[in-house]
Order: structure tokens, then sequence, then C-alpha cells
């Protein structure tokens, strides 16, 4: 059975606004890094649809990008892509799927059958996933920067407290810091 791993940018606020952080090569670097030692993407649909709207358009060579950014969007565009959504069924992106189950059915189903692990990048789609024990870790670029709107981290809150085991912390340029954390169980 594979892990499940949130990983997201974050400021000191809690803000996930992807708009917030700052993307750079290091940045990119590290999220390559994740995706290729995990075997699946996991994402709610608007997450899904932010990163259709743009990723292929780097992948095809159509949009001007650095090498990392280029190599991160052509790894991304092979990876099994998988999409909870109630609203859209049809997914035309490389290697996307719907996960049309029961939430905690269709994301255990795809935890015991990814054994490099699942990646989940959206943060209304881990709260709900953290309230039914599915997360098992952690992986956060914390951005020096305090926001002062949301969405936020777990905006609609959790039943309990999670216990969390720092695994490591690592500054990057620019003052962002890789926090892992694993689950304590």
């Amino acid at each position: 059975m594979g892990l499940l791993t949130f990983s997201i940018n974050v400021t000191l606020d809690g803000c996930v606004d992807h708009e917030e952080g700052s993307a750079d090569d290091e940045t990119h670097a590290f999220f390559t890094r994740l995706m290729d030692e995990g075997g699946a993407m996991l994402w709610d649909r608007i997450t899904y649809e932010m990163m259709e709207s743009y990723w292929p358009a780097v992948a095809r060579g159509d949009v001007e990008a650095s090498p990392a950014i280029r190599e991160w969007a052509v790894k991304l565009d092979a990876k099994p892509k998988y999409v909870v959504s109630s609203t859209r069924t049809d997914f035309p992106w490389a290697n996307s799927h719907h996960l049309a189950d029961n939430l905690r059915t269709g994301v255990q189903r795809l935890k015991d059958t990814t054994p490099a692990g699942v990646l989940l990048g959206s943060g209304k789609l881990a709260t709900e996933l953290d309230r039914l024990d599915l997360i098992d870790e952690y992986q956060f670029l914390v951005h020096p920067r305090i926001a002062g709107h949301g969405p936020t981290l777990y905006q609609g809150g959790l039943p309990s407290a999670r216990r969390l085991a720092l695994v490591s912390a690592k500054p990057l340029r620019g003052g962002v810091v890789a926090m892992h954390y694993r689950r304590e169980r």
C-alpha cells in the first residue's frame, strides 16, 4: 500500500492561494522530486482545471519556460492524475482519470493499488481526506509571507487535532522552508 502525501505551498498565516507562493526553479525542482517519487497525483476538480489550463501547453512547448519548469510540465503530463469531482466526468488531459467512487473507498483503493504513493495537491480535498483519516504524510513549502487572506489550510476545520512527527526541514532560497511531517497514529 502506498502513502497519501498532502503537499502544497502555504504562507506563514496558512494561506494556500496558489498566487501567494514564490514559484522559482528551486520550488519547481522540489515538487518535481516529490512527483518523481510518487506513483500518482490526486486533485479536486478545481485544482485539476487550474493545472489543465496551463501545464499541458508548457509540456508541449507552446509556452516559454525555464528548463526546470518545462521538466515539471513534461513529467506532470506523463503522471497518472486522479480527479475527485461530482460535477465533471470528462478529463481529457493525458493520463487523467475520474475517481467516481465513494471518496473513502476510491482513495483507499488508489492508495492500495499505487505502491509508490499518491501526491495530493488540493487544500479543500485534503480537509475531507484528513477527516476520513486517509492522509499519511505532509510536505509543505512554507513561504515567508503573510497573505492576510484565504483560502487557508483546513479552513473547514477537523474533528480533532493531528499529531505529526517531523521528518525533515530544509531551508531553500528566498526564505522558503520545505517541511516534511509524518502522521503519528
